[in-house]
């Protein structure tokens, strides 16, 4: 049975006193011992939030990572290896806003895929369609090709250490919601697909939702059969918020 996560992406969000104030609510927390829980603060964090949240059962990732798992002469970046060094567990790869804003083709979105998992970080996949394509009928095939573009370059065996979410970039940050059924399906096309290579690796696949989820509507979203948790953004950035949607992704 797939274990349930919920991942909190604090984006570029933090000082080093709100991050303290945060990990200390996220101490306090009652987590449900069935979920996997995970941060994602910004690299400058990193250090603090690890020191901050020993022995609280939360893993820790980062947003972004280089395209090489060494160390190297490439300036502002960050190497996987680094991270996992440091006690880093996930990393994010291909969030909508690395992709729109950032300008990071498959390619690049490959590479970071790949130097991840080289250095033992779980790569978070993050796909989603916008909302012009959504309305244009063709997000299974956005999605679809998002998804590919990862499989065809290193086969199905790697999503075996691998989460992927599903984020609508439509419903990132705006306020909007896909509807349950709206998001099941998507992720029922996104299990299908990878069953359809193995399906050992589709059935134990952990597939998050993401775009505006909140305490309010989790547990309508997390009791879709295909959708084993979420990627949370601005909710994150409430303890109270942020643990009662670990305690609808445990029940």
């Amino acid at each position: 049975m797939r274990r349930p996560m919920v991942a909190g992406n604090w984006k570029m969000h933090g000082t080093r006193a709100s991050v303290v104030e945060l990990t200390q609510g996220l101490g306090k927390l009652s987590l449900p011992s069935g979920v996997e829980v995970a941060v994602f603060p910004p690299s400058l964090f990193i250090n603090q939030v690890i020191d901050g949240l020993e022995g609280k059962g939360i893993n820790v990732g980062a947003q972004n990572s280089a395209v090489q798992p060494e160390q190297g002469a490439l300036t502002g970046e960050v190497a996987p290896s680094q991270l996992a060094e440091v006690g880093c567990k996930y990393v994010l790869i291909g969030h909508s806003e690395r992709r729109q804003i950032i300008g990071e083709n498959d390619e690049v979105l490959n590479q970071k895929f790949a130097a991840a998992q080289k250095s033992g970080l779980t790569p978070v996949l993050c796909i989603g369609e916008t909302l012009a394509e959504r309305e244009a009928g063709e997000t299974l095939e956005v999605v679809g090709r998002q998804l590919s573009v990862v499989i065809d370059v290193f086969g199905i065996k790697a999503f075996a250490n691998a989460v992927i979410a599903y984020e609508p970039v439509w419903a990132i940050g705006t306020g909007l919601t896909a509807s349950p059924q709206q998001a099941q399906d998507v992720h029922a096309a996104i299990r299908k697909q990878l069953a359809a290579k193995d399906a050992e690796v589709a059935e134990s696949m952990q597939l998050l939702y993401g775009g505006s989820v909140k305490a309010a509507n989790a547990a309508e979203l997390f009791g879709m059969p295909d959708i084993d948790g979420g990627l949370i953004g601005g909710a994150s950035l409430n303890a109270d918020e942020f643990g009662a949607i670990c305690r609808a992704a445990g029940n």
